[in-house]
């Protein structure tokens, strides 16, 4: 007799966001019995944030699906070559080539109006100069990052968002790991943070199942949690 497990999905949140913003898809996934763990994501570079996430997934015991939102489809990108990581799912997501950054990925498209919101600051390195870390415009962040949202809930998202290290744009992919594990892909159509075409290329290119939302925000897991747990139950269905 088989015994056939049911894979872990690890949920990995992007960069202006925290954990949270998986509350309506952890729910859904629960209530249909699929084991689920987000951590947060550290949001400090890409080498850095995938090593975290890699470590995370090694230490669950069984089959992982690795999900990643926006920023966070750049880290399964790497972290998915961990070995018990059987299906990477990626949400309004950069999937990066090999030796890609974001940087270059973006820019082979037009600039989505995420590109002139960004506030910079910067933040205390051990031993080094401080660094710059970026969040959106709180006046921006309703139009560009949840456009579909109720105002009352962008409201505090934008007071709560978490920056992301500047450097992260530059840092390229050490792996692919679509390469040799199986992918979806979700485009979500009306992002304003990251243009839909550079989605559907990065899922074209790793050969992923895409669906589309018509409609949909860069904040889609919040807007639309029952369709994003549906692609994510077809991976976990796909691998168990």
């Amino acid at each position: 007799m088989s015994v056939t497990t049911t894979p872990t999905v690890l949920l990995v949140h992007g960069a202006f966001a925290d954990a949270a913003s998986w509350s309506g898809v952890i729910a859904e996934l629960q209530n249909h019995g699929v084991p689920v763990v987000a951590p947060p994501n550290p949001l400090r570079g890409l080498a850095f944030d995938a090593a975290y996430i890699a470590s995370a997934a090694a230490q669950i015991d069984g089959p992982v699906v690795l999900v990643g939102h926006s920023y966070g489809g750049a880290l399964i990108t790497v972290a998915g070559t961990t070995e018990n990581v059987v299906a990477l799912v990626y949400v309004a997501a950069y999937v990066l080539e090999e030796g890609e950054s974001l940087g270059e990925l973006q820019g082979r498209f037009p600039d989505s109006p995420l590109v002139s919101n960004l506030k910079q600051a910067t933040y205390p390195v051990e031993g080094a100069d401080p660094a710059v870390e970026v969040t959106i415009t709180p006046e921006a962040f309703p139009a560009v990052f949840a456009a579909d949202v109720p105002a009352a809930v962008t409201k505090v998202l934008a007071v709560a968002q978490r920056p992301l290290a500047a450097a992260a744009f530059t840092e390229t992919a050490t792996a692919a790991a679509w390469k040799t594990k199986p992918s979806w892909a979700l485009v979500a159509t009306a992002d304003q943070a990251i243009n839909p075409d550079v989605e559907r290329f990065g899922a074209k290119r790793a050969g992923a199942t895409i669906v589309e939302l018509e409609g949909a925000s860069h904040a889609v897991a919040v807007s639309r949690p029952k369709e994003v747990a549906e692609l994510i139950r077809d991976a976990v269905r796909a691998t168990s």
